[in-house]
This record gives C-alpha cells, structure tokens and sequence, in this order.
C-alpha cells in the first residue's frame, strides 16, 4: 500500500474507499445471516428484560463483545472489550475473504479517534433495534420491545453518566472553562438586558409614538410574553438538535429583531419587534445553565453555576448605564420630515443588542456539549471534544505532555432519529424534510410529556410551585418598588402645588414655565404668554379677554368652566381636550402644534429610573458572592430554602417604606437576599433532571417563572396608590409556600449529573 500512494493525502483517500467498501460486503453478509442469529437476539433480549443487572454468557462471543465494550476497556492501556465478533465466521464475501475483524480500518481513526466497539457491535449484536425486530419474530409484541429498549437506554445513560463524571475530573477545571463561562456569560447577560429595555425607553418612546397608558402596558408585558414562548421553544429543540445550535439560533433571532426594533416607527411594528426579541432570548437562561453544567465536575458544578448568574447582574448594570449616557442626549437623533425620526432612545436599544451579537460571535467558536452527542449516539464527536477540552486545561496548566487516556466512552442509542435524506436530494429539500420532521417530533410533546413520568412526576410538580411562588412575588415586588417610588414622588409633587384665587391680571407677558400651579376665578385682559411651558397647570372658572397664546408646550394642563373671549392660540398644542366645559367666543386658533395629543411624564424623572435599576442590580452582588462559595458547602435546598426564608421576612419591612430613598434601600435588600435563592433554583433545575430532558424541562419551568412573572406585575400594579399591605402579604405569603416546598425536594449536592 506504501508504494500505492506516496503521500497522506492520498493515503487516506485510500483508506477510506477501502472502508466504504468494508462496510458494504459487511452489510451483505450480516443480511445473509439474519436468519442464523434469529434465535440468539431473542434469548439475550428476554434475558436482558428479566434479570435486569446480570449479562449472560455470550453465544459465539458476540454478546459479549456487545456488553463488555461498554462497560470496560475505556482507557488506553486496558484490554480492549469484547474481542472479534465472530458470529459473522461463517457469513464472508469473496471480497473480503480471510479479513481479520480486529484490522478493519475504521474511519474515525482517520482524526486520532478510538474505536467505539460498544456502539459498532451493539448495532450489529443486540440493539434496540435487533431486540424490537427479534421480538417480533419470536411472538413478542412491539410494547415489550419498546419496554425492553427503554430499560437497556436508561441502563446505558447511568452507566454513562458515571463514566461522564470520571472523564470529567480527568480533564480538569481550567482554561476551557474558564473561556467558556465567558462566553455563555455574554448570554446571559443579553437576558439581563433585555428585561430592562423597555422599561427604560418607554419614558422616551411613548413621545415618539404616542402612547397611551394600556398600549404601554401591553408593550411592558409583551416582553415576558415573548420570552416565555421561547423559553419552551428552545429548550424543547436543545434537546433535540443540540445546545449550541438551539443558543445560536435564538441568539440570533433576538439580535436581528432588536436591531430591528430600534429602526421601525410604528406602534404595533415596534411591538411585534420586541415580541420576537423576546422569543429569542428566552431561550438563554434554559440553555446556557444545562450547556455550561455538562462541562463542568461534581465539585465544582454548584459553585462556578453560581459565578455565571452574576452576568444576569451585570446585563442589569450594563443597561441602566447606557441608558443614564445615551438616552438623555436628545441631541444624538436625526428625522425625515415628520414621519420617520431617530431619537438618542433608538440609539439606546441598538447598543442593547450588543451583548447578544457578542456572545454569537463567541459561541461560534466553541464546540457542541459532548454530553449532548453521547447521549445521542455520537460516540467520535463527543470524544474529540473532551480530548480538545483535556488538552487545551493541561497545556494551559503546563503539562502539553499529558495524554487523554480515555479510548472508548459509552453512548446511548439516540431515539427518534432526524430524518438523513442522502447527498444526492437537492439541499433545499433535505433541510424542508429535516425541519418537518424536527417540528413533527417538538410538537408532539415527547420529552416534555416524560417530565410528568412516575419517575419525575412529583420533582416537577414542586419545582413548578417553586418557580411560579418565587417568580410571583419577585418581579411583582421589583416592578410594584419603582412604581412606588413614583407614586411617594406624585404625593410629595402635589403637596406643593400653588393655589392663588380670584386674581386680576391685564397687559402682562409671561414668557417664563409656569408649574403646579392651580388658578381658581382669574380674569385675564390683554395678556400674552409666549415661548414658555405649562406643566400641571389647572385654570378655573377663569376669563380670558383679547389674550394671545404663542408657541406653548404643555403637559397635564387643563382649563375648566372657562371663558376665552377674542384670543388667539399660535402654535401651540393647547388642543380642544384641554378645554373641559369652557366657552371660546370669536377666538381662533392657528398652526397646532403637530404630534402625539397625549400627555407624557417629565424627562427629568428618567434619571431616577437608571438609578434606581443601577441600585437594584448591584445589590445582588453580596448575595452572588455569598451563593457560589457556599453553594457547594452547605448544599442547594439550605441555600434555596434559608434563603428564601430571609426574603420573606424581609418583605415586611416594606411597611416602613414611606419615602423615596427608604423604598430605595428596601428594594436593593429584598434583591440582595433572594438573588441567593434564585441561583440554588437554577442548579436544582440542572441537576433533577437527566441529559436527554434537561434542556426541555428547564425551558418549561422557565415558560411557567414568565407566567408567574406577568400576573405578579399585573396584580401588585394595580393596588399602587391604595395600599401596600396585600402585595407585601401576597409576596410574603408566596416566599413562605415556596420554601416550605423547597425542603421537600430531592438534595443533589455530591451527585453525578443524570
């Protein structure tokens, strides 16, 4: 063969036609001795259901090679499982006459990679597939073929899972993981992001578009809404294409519809933008914990899971900061006529999407989970990935000499398998028959309906109380604290507010603001009020004679039971809702003002908003810092109970909340403290639930926190303004259910990931 071809490429060009070639003469002999092995699948797979632990004796050594290579000869050095498969002795083609089983060229071998024999001859020898076809030719019905399969695939994910977690603590904690985080981090941080932008473009945008108060509500929701869609979604299909395809693509989505977002005019354009923003972050948080948790070791998992929810926070710092410099600066804005117009709050949500764009550009450069592929059958995949992860640890840690010493790792068969149309379909066609069948195998529900399994029934149930008590009372309460806030400030504005009656004023010009003033019985001759703002004025019962109204801008200004006699308005948007019950007698208006007729909050109280939510999301700082160092120490249910305990006793020192600056100080310990409950929840998630269900159960108890989410806000915004003791009770009442049921869950501190 030396002479045959005098370079490597050539060679391995070779030697892969020769193994295409293998395969095909092995596929035809196995054909021919289907009817031989008949009987011998059928024994082994009655065995197998009956005596559950115990393998028996091989017949002719195939049975054998089967079992043995997935349970040992799994580091280099050891004897190799299972030998030659000799029940294909007497089954030889001419072309491969005398050809010794053990010197098959294997084509992974091409890029370094071990032979799998667990996965090659339990294709041949006793897989699922063999037991179902055996059974059926024996008198077994299809449910005891599908029992049997189950049995041996979860028998394979434990064994799995062990093996997993001593490769794991081979590779190490270093370099990699550290890139990683990183990177995952950039993710989670845009979900950070985004929970906060509307919140901070709002006192902007509804200027722009002219937004009344139920269209801003709707555009404060649609954002939940939209996430807990993609929470389910992405989840869903990251169990079933993969982690880092699932994040990618949501990514993406986010990125375009909020570039987007920041472009569109219109009301309902700007709402569908935001809507599938949303959808395509939701997918972050599901995502991101179950991806980072399967390269992470048992000792280290609580811990370094804790460390990446501190990007949460620091999306929270990163908004209220851009939003202090950017939005204010009305100046960085451009229009076209009055009907397209680019403001400093567009500006804004542009460098919103930024942390998302990064984190695609990010995660295009590292690999898929290797968990992932081995529970799907992808033995090559997932073992080049864990060697480039020893490696790339040990030469970070100077030992480049160290050799992954893992040759062969046991995978699960993958059920439900994408539907592979050959090379030779056209492209457009291949990729339409992938989706269909990807969207035919979500949407009947599979792995979502196996969370409500006897095996899992009763964790999800309480991790759905859980998550929907903890989720009800915290953004109930962070949304209700600055509503609050503003409501204390709306008092105090009040109680200033000026009151002058029956006065008399003739030939005066005002071109000065006039603010939170009440004038009751005025008459006004000759008078004129030129370039200035009217902010919270109310006139009544007043009279206007030959006055002269020029250039007015105004806001929460009323004139009742009022009389203009002679006057002219110029400019100005003193529009007829402004004038309740008065009388105009031969006066006229001229030039309105263009624009949005609806009245707006002053610009001046954004700035309380950015630091407030700045506040809000430093404070979770201590209570990050204490969670990841204690996490693995004190064990996730003290952590998530303890902590939830704390936060529902601090809810009642809400009710000593009667200022600004006190709601302030309240709000950033009510976050500080529950901040710790929320990461326990988040590594409880990843830890219940095995490999292959991880993704989509997270994504649906994500979905449910949304949920929750929205019918907190809704619930604790409508009691602002007459009392605090119900959504105080509400949330402490919610904090005290969760944890109660937080102690009744499985503890998984010390335990290998399923």
């Amino acid at each position: 063969m030396e002479d045959g071809y005098q370079n490597r490429t050539a060679f391995i060009k070779g030697a892969k036609d020769i193994a295409k070639e293998v395969k095909r003469q092995a596929s035809k002999k196995v054909g021919r001795g289907v009817d031989r092995v008949t009987d011998e699948y059928s024994m082994r797979s009655y065995s197998r259901f009956e005596e559950d632990d115990d393998y028996p004796p091989s017949v002719g050594g195939g049975g054998g090679a089967s079992q043995d290579g997935g349970g040992g000869g799994y580091y280099r050095g050891d004897s190799q499982a299972g030998g030659a498969d000799e029940e294909d002795g007497g089954g030889h083609s001419d072309s491969t006459e005398g050809h010794d089983e053990d010197d098959e060229i294997y084509e992974g071998e091409y890029q370094g990679i071990p032979r799998a024999e667990s996965g090659v001859k339990e294709g041949l020898a006793g897989g699922p597939s063999s037991v179902g076809g055996a059974g059926g030719a024996q008198g077994f019905g299809d449910a005891t073929g599908a029992v049997a399969a189950e049995a041996e695939r979860r028998k394979d994910q434990e064994e799995l899972a062990q093996q997993y977690e001593t490769i794991l603590q081979e590779c190490g904690h270093g370099k990699f993981q550290w890139t990683l985080y990183f990177v995952l981090g950039l993710a989670l941080m845009a979900d950070g992001v985004e929970i906060f932008v509307v919140g901070f473009v709002l006192p902007s945008a509804e200027k722009d578009m002219c937004l009344s108060e139920p269209n801003k509500s709707m555009l404060g929701l649609i954002v939940y809404l939209g996430m807990m869609v993609g929470a389910f979604l992405w989840g869903a299909l990251a169990d079933r294409i993969g982690r880092r395809q699932s994040l990618l693509i949501s990514l993406s989505i986010n990125s375009v519809f909020s570039f987007f977002s920041s472009f569109v005019q219109g009301y309902s354009t700007f709402l569908f933008c935001r809507l599938l923003s949303g959808v395509g972050i939701g997918g972050s948080i599901p995502i991101v914990f179950s991806y980072y948790s399967e390269f992470l070791a048992q000792e280290k998992r609580g811990e370094h899971l804790s460390w990446l929810c501190m990007f949460w926070m620091i999306g929270g710092i990163y908004a209220s900061a851009m939003a202090w410099a950017i939005i204010p600066h009305y100046g960085w804005s451009f229009q076209m006529g009055s009907a397209y117009q680019f403001h400093s709050w567009r500006v804004f949500v542009l460098v919103c999407a930024l942390p998302s764009v990064a984190a695609i550009i990010a995660l295009s450069a590292m690999p898929e989970s290797p968990r992932f592929y081995l529970e799907n059958g992808k033995h090559d995949e997932g073992w080049m990935i864990l060697k480039q992860v020893h490696d790339t640890n040990m030469r970070a840690k100077g030992f480049p000499e160290k050799v992954f010493s893992v040759t062969t790792i046991k995978t699960v068969k993958q059920m439900d398998e994408l539907v592979d149309t050959g090379t030779d379909t056209p492209v457009w066609r291949r990729y339409k028959l992938k989706i269909m069948s990807l969207t035919q195998q979500v949407s009947q529900g599979n792995n979502f309906l196996a969370c409500f399994n006897p095996e899992y029934k009763r964790t999800t149930f309480m991790l759905m109380a859980v998550w929907f008590t903890m989720s009800f009372s915290y953004y109930g309460l962070t949304v209700w604290f600055p509503d609050m806030i503003k409501y204390i400030e709306k008092q105090e504005y009040e109680s200033k507010t000026k009151t002058f009656t029956k006065e008399r004023v003739e030939h005066v010009t005002f071109n000065f603001t006039l603010e939170n003033q009440v004038h009751r019985e005025g008459q006004y001759f000759n008078d004129k009020f030129l370039n200035l703002k009217m902010k919270s004025m109310v006139f009544e019962d007043s009279i206007f004679e030959e006055c002269y109204f020029e250039d007015i801008t105004s806001t929460n200004t009323f004139f009742r039971n009022c009389t203009f006699i002679a006057t002219l308005f110029y400019n100005t948007d003193l529009f007829k809702y402004r004038f309740v019950n008065s009388k105009l007698v031969n006066s006229t208006f001229l030039h309105n003002k263009e624009g949005c007729m609806l009245d707006f909050s002053d610009d001046n109280n954004a700035y309380m908003i950015y630091f407030v939510s700045f506040l809000g999301s430093l404070a979770v700082l201590p209570g990050n810092i204490v969670s990841a160092l204690l996490m693995d120490k004190i064990g996730r249910l003290r952590m998530l109970a303890g902590s939830s305990v704390i936060s529902c006793v601090s809810c009642f020192f809400l009710m000593f909340g009667s200022n600004e600056s006190g709601m302030i100080a309240l709000l950033c310990l009510f976050g500080g403290i529950s901040i710790a409950s929320w990461n326990a929840l988040d590594v409880l998630t990843v830890e219940l639930y095995p490999s292959d269900k991880r993704t989509t159960a997270f994504g649906f108890l994500n979905a449910l926190c949304k949920l929750a989410a929205v019918l907190g806000i809704s619930i604790f915004q409508s009691f602002v303004g007459i009392t605090k003791a119900v959504p105080i009770l509400f949330a402490a009442g919610a904090l005290a259910a969760g944890s109660f049921l937080a102690t009744k869950l499985p503890e998984t501190q010390g335990r290998v990931l399923q």
